[in-house]
């Protein structure tokens, strides 16, 4: 062990700030930050060596155990490292490398043998040749390979989308006219379908849920175009914080047709159920419209949920009685409603 202070060793050193190495030769760690400092001209007072990898001090006794040709990374006084994860969070900061960065990660991606290091090379390639900031279909037609040419923009094709999600809905509660065996209240429940379809058509079916030139207070996006999961329905935050910019590329469009719009108080086992069962014994103006539809084509029950964090079992949540059925004050308060959505339109 002792023999081995005093000999000669070659390291490669770069500063906190920049990425590129140099191979400097020194006996210890005091000849090492004084060649350091000269060369990256830094000064010298407090300086300090430290592992490149996880940040760990360099010290006199340390040094003598390092493998030749390590990496280090030199600091001043005030500077800090904390490994490997701060060229990652630099990376993220800038796009100042962007394109040396995808072409040497297709450069690994090209030899690279282990499944996992290439399905987070393919990750990072996707997010990094991101193309949303692109909107119609001659700045990337790419992104409209299999979309009807009827579109001519990404926000015109995602508010089609979302349209034709909800419109869905729409469909299922036409359909459970089928399971109703009384011509009154089968003849009920179509006037309170019509209603609930007329009120969806006046709204344009909330495609603005996916549209990011929406207002801010309409859309579920960032106005870059990136969703973030809202969590399972018994929960109010998605814990594996998934997100996705389906405008980024045409994987990624198709990958977000996996995400769903998922009821947090069920369609087909809670809210279709209860407003049959509410019909049974009332007429359609009895019912509180605005709050089925609320609960079967708004955000007020939807929640955007990336398919890992979709239930599929039974969510065990009813409609709220109180207020299924019009009263003076749910009455008031669609009106006041139906006015502040006039006035944003």
């Amino acid at each position: 062990m002792f023999g081995l202070f005093g000999k000669i060793k070659p390291v490669k050193i770069r500063g906190c700030n920049g990425d590129r190495k140099y191979g400097i030769a020194a006996k210890d760690v005091k000849e090492l930050i004084k060649k350091g400092c000269k060369l990256l001209q830094l000064p010298l007072p407090d300086a300090h060596i430290c592992l490149y990898e996880d940040g760990t001090i360099v010290t006199e006794e340390f040094f003598p155990t390092l493998p030749d040709n390590c990496e280090l990374v030199l600091l001043s006084k005030d500077q800090t490292w904390s490994g490997v994860l701060c060229d990652i969070g630099q990376l993220l900061s800038s796009d100042r490398h962007g394109d040396a960065v995808i072409e040497a990660a297709k450069g690994l991606l090209s030899d690279e043998k282990s499944f996992k290091r290439r399905k987070v090379l393919t990750d990072l390639l996707q997010n990094l040749e991101d193309r949303s900031d692109l909107e119609s279909r001659e700045e990337d037609e790419d992104w409209f390979n299999g979309v009807d040419s009827r579109f001519k923009t990404k926000s015109a094709y995602m508010k089609f989308n979302c349209e034709s999600r909800i419109r869905g809905y729409m469909k299922e509660v036409d359909g459970a006219t089928q399971s109703i065996q009384k011509a009154k209240v089968r003849a009920e429940f179509l006037k309170t379908s019509k209603c609930l379809g007329e009120m969806l058509k006046e709204d344009k079916y909330n495609g603005k849920y996916f549209d990011r030139t929406e207002k801010e207070s309409g859309r579920l996006c960032t106005k870059e175009g990136w969703f973030t999961c809202q969590g399972s329905f018994d929960q109010k935050l998605c814990q594996s914080l998934h997100s996705i910019n389906p405008y980024g590329s045409r994987e990624s469009r198709i990958v977000f047709s996996t995400w769903n719009l998922d009821h947090r108080i069920e369609k087909k086992r809670a809210i279709i159920p209860a407003l049959l069962d509410a019909l049974q014994n009332h007429k359609t103006t009895d019912i509180n419209l605005n709050y089925f539809y609320q609960m079967l084509f708004t955000r007020e029950n939807l929640k955007l949920v990336h398919i890992a964090c979709h239930k599929k079992g039974a969510h065990n949540l009813q409609c709220d009685n109180k207020k299924m059925f019009r009263t003076a004050k749910n009455t008031k308060e669609a009106k006041a409603t139906k006015g502040r959505k006039r006035r944003l339109n």
